[in-house]
């Protein structure tokens, strides 16, 4: 009884509240109510949903790097040079960890389109299914031989990225119209967190198989006894990695597909104010006015296209600001990722190729990795949840992109010292300060960013068309910058941290193209709420005074 008397209360205040706020807001009752409301369970619950997706993308994104050479001693014995075990012929190599983030960037503008003439919620449970299907089938095979099992791989790696993609603006945008204004970039970033986890699950997953099949299948090293080094049986260890990032994505489609539309395209977008208000004050808990007839208005603010004068006048520096800092980032993001398994026995992390059986070659990477994304990817993403609102995106991004092109620098320039047995351990903390201030940083900042700048008419594809550029830096990462290491060489790899660094140095400058918006409601940043229409028009009138005058 006293429970609902103090709910009731509650209730009362927080109409009473939003009615007095909204005095000086043309914003809509429901939108100020989910810019207001109180950090509650609907909330921590969105983020493991949402999140659970990146969680999956990240697995399966970067679960190929700790597979890729085991693939080259099973399949391309032949492909030998200098005595070494067979590998994947750079242009296959290239293709086997590129293909996914070629479906990734479709992926994210089909579905980023779709997210705003659809839905953000009908479209956002067949990603994941997509997801499911192409990762259980990523590691079948339609015959035995190279071809065929590469041929394979690539086909369902490339649709498994493009479900892959859709989760990218879906899952940023359903968490940003959820948010409190207070909270919002820290939930964005929380959801975004949830890749760390991922990339440390890939190493800890395939450290955890090869080590099982390497105790079921032990086999003198390469250098001993060239056929008997590759196990047989490491056929189906492979398979089992790939296959096991289907299970994160199934264990929350139910929670995905429960969850009902935002109120903001409800309201926005499909016109139903009563309907955005009852849906909202369910998750919520509170009481919501519908507001039917003030709708209209509202919307009048915010009915330009993406290809009108209007969009790019308000939002054109933006959007060019959230691609090409998500572009430089994604090139030395990726290419750091996924050239590690090449960098890492150059710099005696990882033993010989020749020192070692195929098995033990997947494990040692998988560790390694393992090791770099425990202490240097994933404090950084919780660096940016907790400090995201008190140092706003805007620092923290121009921080990171510094701090990474800094550690680069350092890293290239001081290459033939580092890269030593004697200061392998030297090398390996400053590799890892470049992930964690990718993490907190650009990494995070290009995630959030985009969620929160554009008018919700065309928020998801304004986040898929940066998200897209993105995947195109991952692509130049992919089958550019991975050449120079992939042989080892010391001078190449040298090269390609220098060039990163440089890459790093001009997000630097192009995030000057974004603006801050920690603690402003989405209506106040994108313009909806008709502030700028106001703003333009006392400057028309101040100028049409001005020449009056003269």
């Amino acid at each position: 009884m006293k429970h609902n008397q103090h709910q009731n209360k509650e209730k009362k205040l927080f109409l009473w509240n939003l009615r007095t706020s909204k005095m000086a807001s043309n914003n809509l009752s429901v939108l100020e109510a989910l810019d207001s409301a109180r950090t509650q369970w609907y909330h921590a619950k969105a983020i493991v949903i949402a999140g659970m997706g990146f969680f999956t993308d990240a697995y399966d994104l970067f679960c190929i790097t700790t597979i890729s050479k085991l693939l080259g001693r099973l399949y391309f014995p032949e492909h030998s040079v200098g005595g070494n075990p067979g590998k994947l012929p750079t242009g296959i190599n290239n293709m086997v960890t590129g293909v996914a983030l070629v479906g990734t960037l479709t992926g994210q503008l089909v579905f980023g389109w779709l997210g705003d003439k659809l839905g953000r919620k009908k479209v956002y449970g067949i990603t994941l299914i997509l997801m499911v299907i192409c990762a259980i089938c990523s590691g079948m095979s339609f015959g035995f031989s190279p071809k065929a099992v590469i041929g394979t791989l690539c086909f369902f790696r490339f649709w498994l990225g493009f479900g892959i993609g859709g989760d990218y603006p879906l899952s940023a945008t359903i968490m940003s119209e959820y948010a409190n204004k207070r909270t919002r970039g820290a939930f964005i970033a929380a959801v975004f967190a949830m890749q760390g986890l991922g990339i440390i699950f890939a190493g800890l997953v395939s450290m955890i198989v090869s080590h099982i099949f390497l105790n079921a299948n032990p086999a003198p090293p390469y250098k001993e006894n060239h056929v008997l080094s590759t196990q047989r049986n490491a056929d189906y260890a492979w398979r089992i990695v790939l296959m096991l990032g289907a299970l994160p994505a199934l264990l929350t489609y139910y929670w995905r597909i429960q969850m009902p539309e935002t109120g903001r395209y409800t309201a926005v977008i499909e016109g139903n104010a009563k309907q955005a208000a009852a849906d909202m004050g369910r998750v919520l808990d509170i009481e919501i006015q519908a507001e039917q007839e003030k709708l209209a208005m509202f919307k009048a603010n915010n009915d330009y296209p993406i290809n009108s004068r209007k969009f790019f006048e308000r939002h054109g520096l933006h959007l060019i600001g959230t691609m090409s800092t998500w572009f430089l980032l994604d090139i030395a993001f990726y290419s750091q990722n996924l050239t590690q398994k090449d960098i890492f026995p150059a710099i005696g992390l990882t033993k010989k190729p020749t020192e070692v059986n195929a098995l033990r070659e997947m494990f040692e990477t998988s560790r390694a990795m393992f090791v770099i994304a425990m202490f240097g990817t994933f404090p950084g993403y919780w660096f940016t949840v907790a400090f995201i609102e008190k140092l706003g995106r805007f620092n923290i991004q121009l921080m990171g992109f510094f701090m990474m092109s800094i550690f680069m620098f350092i890293i290239g320039i001081k290459y033939d010292d580092l890269a030593t047995h004697e200061n392998r351990w030297l090398f390996a903390g400053l590799y890892g300060l470049t992930f964690f201030f990718a993490n907190f940083g650009p990494n995070s900042t290009t995630f959030v960013l985009p969620a929160e700048l554009f008018p919700t008419r065309v928020r998801s594809t304004c986040h898929a068309m940066s998200a897209a550029a993105g995947k195109a830096g991952a692509m130049v990462g992919a089958f550019g910058i991975q050449t120079y290491t992939l042989k080892g060489d010391r001078h190449k790899i040298k090269k390609a941290m220098i060039i990163l660094a440089v890459t790093n140095m001009l997000g630097f400058f192009c995030t000057f193209l974004v603006t801050e918006t920690k603690g402003r409601s989405l209506e106040e940043i994108s313009g909806e709420d008709g502030s700028k229409d106001k703003a333009e028009a006392q400057m028309s009138n101040r100028g049409e005074r001005e020449v009056q005058e003269i």
